[in-house]
């Protein structure tokens, strides 16, 4: 993910700028590349968005938050 969206996803998280369906969507965004990242090869998943969304953000989000998140970082990713 390039470094602007990490900088979008920090100032989320500080409550920056953003109303709260902008938030949400770019921390969701945010554990979807998260999870990318962690993942031992196997195909990510909305749960483990979902996971890590609430471990590293405090954010429950919901599968169609969590399957919108991994499709735009595909879209982001190519």
């Amino acid at each position: 993910m390039s470094p602007g969206i990490w900088r979008q996803v920090l100032s989320a998280l500080s409550g920056e700028g953003h109303d709260d369906a902008d938030r949400e969507r770019l921390l969701a965004l945010g554990a979807a590349e998260l999870a990318h990242a962690r993942s031992t090869g196997e195909p990510v998943t909305t749960q483990d968005v979902q996971r890590i969304a609430y471990e590293e953000f405090s954010l429950l989000i919901d599968d169609t938050q969590a399957r919108t998140a991994l499709r735009a970082r595909r879209s982001i990713r190519g």
